[in-house]
């Protein structure tokens, strides 16, 4: 009994977990099978890896270059988002109308100094054509009028002087003496070069005294708008506030550029045309000297008087 009771007690426990081992070791055995057999059909799409072409197999590093830019290409540059364009369709109608008045008078003042010099420059290419083509070696002025061009100002000049030299007598003429009728009449001719060479000077001292205020007045208009969309964000975030103070930049830069060059064509231009009308007096009083000199009919009433006495 003592036997059998110390077998009961100390060997039967030993054996069941051993027992008990080898049938959970058994028992896994017998699921893996199962748990692997799920897993084979998903590895047999891998197969057909073999029938794509070759160079899909290629790595990615071994592809030609060239085809790979293709997408940079399409990329397009982004706008900037506070230019002129987006000055002209984001403003309202005031900065519209003070953009075109300043693109206007910028226009016009180029317009005006290119045709301001090239009536300068013709000017003083007749006063050199006087010395050129000989105009004092000929016997009389009718002639030395003729070898002057039809558009020549000092041409003109002498015409209008000549044609008061010999319609002298009139009615109302005749108590003006010769001298003095001959001189009016050169001297409304030279005023009328004067006066042709002095046109559009007007426009471009105009715009150079209020180019700048017309800008002003859009960096004024600008300011405005960057204070009401502060007003309306309720805060001075930079997206409220880049667009109306770009605009108001903008204008006074289209300010300062359209009277500069007003400003400086102004003063360019009344100095050549100094110059220029200072030859055309010196001509004039010439054509007086030499209509008045030879003709009898030139003296004053006094001087006849003294002359018979």
């Amino acid at each position: 009994m003592s036997k059998r009771y110390h077998f009961v007690r100390y060997v039967a426990p030993v054996a069941f977990t051993l027992a008990m081992a080898v049938a959970a070791n058994q028992t896994t055995m017998a699921q893996q099978p199962n748990q692997a057999a799920p897993s084979q059909p998903a590895a047999a799409p891998a197969a057909p890896a073999t029938a794509q072409p070759a160079a899909a197999r290629v790595p990615a590093q071994e592809q030609p270059v060239s085809a790979m830019p293709a997408a940079a290409d399409q990329v397009k540059p982004a706008e900037n988002p506070y230019g002129l364009k987006a000055l002209w369709s984001g403003g309202d109608i005031v900065s519209r109308i003070t953009l075109l008045i300043l693109a206007i008078m910028s226009i016009g003042s180029w317009y005006v100094i290119v045709i301001k010099v090239i009536a300068q420059n013709r000017v003083a290419g007749a006063y050199k054509e006087v010395s050129r083509k000989k105009f004092w070696q000929q016997k009389n002025l009718q002639q030395s009028a003729e070898v002057l061009g039809s558009q020549s100002a000092y041409r003109y000049i002498t015409e209008n002087g000549i044609e008061a030299a010999q319609h002298h007598k009139g009615a109302l003429q005749d108590s003006i003496d010769l001298y003095s009728w001959v001189s009016m009449s050169l001297h409304r001719a030279l005023d009328h070069v004067q006066g042709r060479l002095q046109s559009g000077l007007a426009f471009l001292g105009t715009v150079g005294s209020t180019a700048p205020f017309v800008g002003l007045f859009g960096t004024v208009w600008g300011i405005h708008h960057a204070l009401s969309a502060i007003s309306i964000a309720g805060q001075a975030t930079l997206d409220k506030v880049a667009g109306p103070v770009g605009e108001a930049l903008i204008m006074t830069a289209i300010g300062l550029a359209t009277a500069v060059p007003a400003v400086l064509g102004y003063n360019f231009l009344v100095r050549r045309n100094k110059v220029v009308m200072d030859q055309a007096r010196n001509f004039t009083a010439d054509v007086q000297c030499v209509l008045i000199g030879g003709n009898p009919q030139s003296k004053n009433p006094a001087t006849k008087e003294s002359d018979a006495a």
